[in-house]
């Protein structure tokens, strides 16, 4: 995509405000850009859109390999648009960390959904981002938000730090899970139990379906002793068959129900204040990341810092504060 101006977005933002799904494409690619006038133009794109956003259900969806992640989300989403919504996939897939390249298969992995009229999916790479997340999901979330989206599902990695990422910015947070019985609940952290407003235990059919039902009682069980998250909202287990299409429109009334809960108590509204936050915090820290590796007076000072460090001669964060005391007194003089 060439790059364009901050000044030359205003035809992209009524063809984005008119459901055009080749410009909301055009769009995520802009804002995903690294380059500094694609950053500039993304982010005013961004800013003349705002008033379009924060009306569509934000649903996190995260578990491990092999769980049926996107077997779930195409039964789940084609459920959705068949009801009458519109839905926007962000499917994030992890980039390698030596070529930097990603798979970015959800398209083929959902191909019915794919061909849905009201349906959107945009896989992303992580980009080296931590936390299964690509660096710009929310700005992607945003923009399918303008595009008249009203529901939204980030589907992530499974990565071990991906549920707090994700958990961070959408409003629900589910955790899938494959039939395992009591073995699995040993597997789960605490802290992901607390964070999950839904657990999800997918290939509930079959032979799996007795192991899949002890899984639930486990989880429930484990969940009733965990302090709730919100007045109002008590975590729940569900089993759901994404093959047979069983427990899907359950997932859907669970999903209202929370939202429900959460808009009497004012909490949805002071949940996502706190995740505007959280996201300006983040893009300082990404900022200043950026700005020390790009400064190319720091370059010997912070190789000096690497192999010092790496070498046991000096401790990581005596020399982050050496080195940012450097930054920063240049950056004043």
């Amino acid at each position: 995509m060439p790059t364009k101006s901050a000044n030359d977005t205003t035809d992209l933002a009524a063809q984005v405000r008119a459901g055009d799904r080749r410009a909301l494409a055009k769009a995520i690619t802009l804002v995903e850009s690294a380059k500094t006038a694609d950053r500039e133009a993304g982010e005013a794109l961004l800013t003349t859109l705002l008033p379009e956003t924060g009306k569509a259900f934000r649903l996190g969806l995260s578990g491990a390999p092999g769980v049926g992640k996107s077997t779930f989300t195409e039964a789940f989403g084609t459920y959705l648009t068949g009801a009458g919504h519109k839905v926007a996939v962000l499917a994030v897939d992890p980039s390698s960390s030596r070529s930097g390249g990603s798979i970015l298969g959800d398209k083929t992995r959902m191909e019915k959904l794919s061909r849905d009229p009201n349906a959107f999916i945009r896989p992303s790479p992580t980009g080296g981002t931590l936390g299964g997340v690509a660096r710009r999901t929310r700005e992607a979330m945003l923009l399918t938000e303008a595009a008249g989206y009203d529901v939204v599902i980030v589907e992530t990695v499974g990565v071990g730090q991906s549920e707090f990422a994700v958990a961070d910015m959408v409003d629900m947070f589910g955790v899938l899970l494959a039939p395992a019985g009591g073995d699995e609940l040993q597997g789960i952290k605490r802290g992901i139990m607390e964070l999950a407003d839904l657990i999800i235990i997918n290939k509930a059919d079959g032979d799996l379906l007795r192991p899949a039902r002890v899984a639930a009682a486990d989880f429930k069980g484990a969940l009733g002793l965990i302090q709730p998250k919100y007045k109002g909202w008590k975590s729940d287990v569900r089993l759901v068959s994404s093959i047979e299409g069983t427990g899907i429109a359950e997932i859907w009334e669970v999903a209202e129900s929370f939202r429900t809960a959460l808009d009497e108590t004012g909490e949805r509204e002071r949940l996502r204040a706190r995740q505007a936050e959280a996201w300006l915090w983040a893009e300082l820290r990404q900022g200043l990341s950026d700005a020390l590796t790009r400064d190319k007076s720091l370059k010997k000072a912070i190789q000096s810092a690497e192999k010092a460090v790496a070498g046991g001669q000096k401790l990581a964060p005596a020399a982050a504060r050496s080195l940012l005391a450097e930054f920063l007194a240049r950056a004043t003089s």
